[in-house]
């Protein structure tokens, strides 16, 4: 017993002289969902999947340690980095559904497989999120999950693929497309139309119907779409709008007959739509049903089947669109589209209506009526246009260039020339575009002198000028407009020089567009990587991380503010028009860099005396360009947030360029359903009062004010 007693002795006493014993590492830190929130908020918005890795630190030895001394506490290791791909592993499905919507966003090829393997997840929501997400990221390595994804048990993962499917765009999912949506017909759950307050919905049957059927259109999937929705002798086995829309966009001769049938539906959206498509096909069997259209009580309805009518051009349309021009009572649009219509339409009485309406008060009707003239009568409308005084209201003389822009040259071009003096520098670009399209003799070399232009949309038009026609020595002419645009807050100016200058092949643009790699706005450098994809399509991964991270001028604290990781209530904006007030809900969670950027624009009072600068009815109301022709903006871009929301009446949305992320302060309001603009770009609210006030505006209102009321402050 001695002896065991003095071995345990020595042994505690030479532990004492020893290395401490390894200590059990510390608990990592508990991050919160609203730490994981910011993350998600950062990374996406800076493009990128995860942030860079740590260095790698070797550990210093354990000190010796003698009796009774004891062991230092251990250093906590560093959490690994935010990551993405990390958080799709997450306990709780709303941070996995965040991080599958995120990695949609961020769009690189390396986060398909971990959405691909979050189609397996145990909640339909976040495998639904999974689906869009590669949607967004549109790699037709994609395809075949996707595919699989469509038999899911749960609606809403099978709507999720469907319209993932359709923004990929590869034709050989429209099979299964079609099988899908035929079997939601077979099922009888569409017997009835669904109301419209499921529009939105995306956990029913109706709702995966809806978004196959989309698909379909964007796949151009004539046969399976009509396998699905019509019957053996072509007219539809479901009365449904979206049904309507999809035959009205997927524009295919064979559809005439569901499209006349769908013009007498009771529903609104179902005869705008198929009137639309009655337009499209431009069949003269159609007048008839689209004039008894006229009468209906509906605006969208009665401007849809304007438009229809002017696109077929029959002189039997001319008498009731005569009286739809000359009615007091006429809604404002409808006349304004009946003369748009006329112009194309040569019949007794047209061409008097049209000289008439080259001195209304309204400058929208102006427009319309030089416009029209220029189609009726070309040496009439010259000679007519001579003979009157300048108009006072720019975009009237901006669409005198558009008018003459149709004109043989020899006939226009005097006018045109005469034109690049106008005072407002506004209607510089679209003389410019009118000189390149009738390949002016002279044009070279203005398009070369407008290259040095102060005004950032002139030297823009000047260098896509200079890409249509490509003189000798616009290649360096435009390497240099790349580098005066510099100077410029914002993009448009130098994303147009890099356009020209791919057009002049690879040896001339790769240079300078490497460069724009890394240009201080990120919209700059996703346009260089896509141009140069073009011209060398084997570089795209390498580009794909060249650009990254986006820049940013958000800091950290903003990311983690309340109001965009966990806002506690949804923010309203008031805008005030010369037509009345509109309410507006921003979607706060769906969009929060882009309503915050709103609300922040707001209370400077950017949007205050803006006007609305563009409207297009039955379609949608603009605004947000301090310059008032579209070509303004802040002098910044944000980053796309597209989202799963649907563009129904009433939707907010963000206006882009001719490419992604090049959003600002431009917005949107749609007057009616627009599927097409679906996940393309960025809904960040929608109308919930004033909906009546946005039917009413008209081209150049002007927002006299934009007022804030996020549940805390209230901006009046």
């Amino acid at each position: 017993m001695l002896r065991r007693t003095i071995a345990i002795t020595f042994a505690l006493a030479a532990a004492a002289c020893a290395s401490a014993p390894p200590l059990a590492p510390p608990s990592p830190p508990v991050t919160t969902f609203e730490q994981k929130m910011a993350w998600i908020l950062r990374l996406e918005d800076q493009r990128a999947l995860r942030d860079p890795a740590p260095p790698v630190v070797v550990p210093a030895a354990p000190p010796v340690l003698r009796r009774g001394e004891k062991a230092p506490a251990a250093i906590p290791s560093p959490p690994p980095p935010p990551d993405l791909v990390r958080l799709l592993g997450d306990g709780e499905a709303r941070v996995r559904r965040r991080a599958a919507l995120a990695i949609g966003r961020v769009g690189l090829h390396d986060g398909i497989d971990p959405l691909v393997a979050l189609l397996r997840d145990n909640d339909p929501e976040v495998r639904q999120m999974a689906a869009f997400g590669l949607g967004l990221i549109r790699d037709k390595a994609a395809v075949a999950p996707l595919v699989l994804a469509l038999g899911d048990p749960s609606p809403i993962v099978q709507g999720g693929a469907a319209e993932a499917l359709g923004l990929i765009g590869d034709v050989s999912a429209a099979d299964a497309l079609g099988r899908l949506a035929n079997d939601v017909v077979q099922s009888g759950v569409l017997s009835q139309p669904p109301g419209d307050d499921l529009d939105a919905r995306r956990d029913l049957p109706a709702s995966a119907f809806r978004l196959a059927i989309y698909a379909l259109v964007r796949l151009k999937a004539y046969d399976q779409l009509a396998a699905a929705v019509l019957d053996s002798s072509g007219q539809p086995k479901v009365r449904w709008w979206p049904v309507a829309y999809a035959l009205q966009r997927i524009d295919d001769k064979r559809a005439l007959p569901a499209l006349l049938t769908l013009a007498k539906d009771p529903h609104p959206y179902t005869r705008a739509f198929a009137a639309k498509g009655l337009g499209g096909l431009k069949d003269a069997s159609a007048v008839s049903t689209l004039v008894a259209l006229l009468a209906a009580n509906d605006i969208g309805v009665v401007i849809e089947s304007v438009r229809a009518l002017g696109r077929i051009g029959n002189p039997t349309a001319a008498p009731p669109l005569l009286k739809l021009v000359q009615a007091k009572d006429t809604n404002p649009y409808a006349r304004l589209e009946a003369l748009d219509a006329l112009g194309g339409i040569r019949a007794p009485g047209v061409s008097d209506l049209v000289l008439d309406s080259f001195t209304d008060p309204n400058p929208a009707v102006r427009a319309s009526a030089l416009k029209a003239a220029a189609q009726l009568d070309p040496e009439q409308f010259v000679a007519v246009l001579s003979g009157l005084d300048p108009d006072p209201v720019w975009s009237v003389r901006a669409a005198i260039v558009s008018a003459l822009s149709t004109l043989p040259a020899d006939i226009a071009l005097p006018g045109l020339n005469a034109m690049l003096g106008d005072q407002d520098r506004r209607v510089i670009p679209p003389v410019l575009e009118a000189l390149v399209k009738l390949r002016a003799p002279n044009v070279a070399a203005v398009l070369l002198q407008r290259l040095k232009d102060d005004d950032m949309a002139v030297r823009a038009a000047a260098a896509a000028g200079l890409g249509e026609i490509k003189p000798p020595n616009g290649d360096q002419a435009l390497v240099d407009a790349y580098q005066f645009g510099q100077r410029d807050a914002a993009y448009s100016a130098r994303a147009a020089a890099l356009a020209a200058l791919s057009k002049y092949g690879a040896a001339a643009a790769t240079p300078v567009l490497k460069m724009a790699l890394a240009d201080k706005d990120w919209a700059v450098r996703l346009r260089a990587a896509m141009l140069l994809k073009e011209l060398d399509p084997a570089s795209a991964a390498d580009l794909d991380q060249q650009i990254r991270p986006a820049p940013t001028t958000l800091t950290a604290a903003t990311y983690e503010a309340a109001r965009l990781a966990s806002p506690p209530v949804s923010t309203a904006v008031y805008l005030d028009t010369d037509r009345g007030t509109i309410q507006i809900e921003l979607a706060v969670l769906d969009a929060p860099l882009t309503a915050d950027n709103f609300v922040t624009l707001a209370r400077k009072g950017y949007f205050d005396g803006l006007s609305v600068h563009r409207v297009v009815p039955d379609f949608v109301i603009q605004s947000g360009d301090p310059r008032g022709d579209g070509e303004g903006g802040p002098g910044y871009t944000i980053r796309d947030e597209i989202n799963e929301r649907p563009y129904l009446r009433g939707t907010v949305g963000m206006a882009l360029d001719l490419w992604g992320d090049t959003g600002g302060s431009q917005f949107f309001i749609t007057q009616s359903p627009q599927p097409h603009l679906d996940a393309k770009y960025t809904v960040f609210g929608r109308v919930i009062a004033g909906m009546d006030v946005v039917d009413r505006i008209q081209q150049g209102d002007i927002i006299r004010r934009v007022r804030v009321n996020d549940g805390e402050t209230t901006q009046d």
